[in-house]
């Protein structure tokens, strides 16, 4: 099994992020993960940043289909280009955020969103309707801290422990609101709390979304493979016609 995974940083903002990433995955995956950057990075919580990832996302999907990857994840929690590379390719496309929140309806009622930074909560706003998930995806709450900031935590024991305490600092109101599963909002503190082995606060579990990205690619590979299961082409996801996928990618 050969699977792409699409960052969304690059070494200029993001080395160390992608070196613990890439040991983290080799440690459970089934086959082959390729990790690949993004350039220029995701560098700014904002629409018009997202809008510009998302169409070097898509297009990426388009030229790793045709290498032969047999799946590609989005491993951005905000899921951005997800359902247009779904929509441009022949091979499951698993997204972070979405992978996450729907396993996470499995293992609780009320989930809770604790991200990085307050200029992410309007996009997981908007993400939790798209999905249809405003019932079951019930609290976001943000840290106080930018990206850079964190990923320092991952060879600083002190910043872990800042960063540990804020989290559990944010997530501790709503899990007395009622919520009764945590998503720390971001690939970063996902990977960082990766060492907090049955990670919960007051009994909620807190979800590393990682490994249910690629178990879920693994899982879409395995049952594609079986009886050629995938998205429905009926109507938003259909592909279209070759000239389409080239003028995006000459563009």
């Amino acid at each position: 099994m050969k699977l792409y995974y699409q960052s969304y940083v690059d070494d200029s903002i993001g080395a160390t992020y992608l070196a613990h990433l890439k040991k983290h995955i080799d440690s459970f995956a089934k086959g082959e993960v390729d990790v690949q950057p993004l350039t220029p990075p995701d560098s700014y919580a904002h629409p018009v940043m997202e809008f510009r990832c998302a169409r070097q996302v898509v297009r990426n999907a388009i030229v790793a289909a045709r290498d032969n990857y047999d799946a590609i994840m989005l491993g951005h929690i905000q899921d951005s280009g997800l359902w247009e590379s779904k929509s441009v390719v022949d091979i499951p496309v698993m997204g972070l955020g979405e992978a996450t929140m729907l396993y996470a309806c499995s293992l609780g009622m009320r989930i809770g969103i604790v991200t990085i930074n307050p200029r992410f909560i309007p996009g997981f706003h908007k993400q939790i309707r798209h999905y249809g998930l405003e019932h079951r995806v019930a609290g976001v709450e943000a840290m106080p801290f930018e990206p850079g900031e964190m990923t320092k935590a991952f060879d600083s024991e002190e910043q872990y422990e800042r960063v540990l305490n804020a989290f559990q600092q944010f997530a501790e109101p709503l899990v007395e609101k009622g919520i009764d599963v945590l998503i720390p909002g971001g690939g970063i503190p996902m990977l960082l709390f990766e060492r907090e082995h049955n990670f919960n606060v007051k009994g909620a579990p807190v979800i590393n979304g990682i490994p249910i990205l690629i178990k879920m690619a693994e899982m879409a590979v395995e049952l594609k493979q079986l009886n050629g299961l995938g998205v429905s082409r009926s109507s938003d996801m259909v592909i279209p016609p070759d000239y389409v996928l080239e003028e995006l990618l000459g563009f």
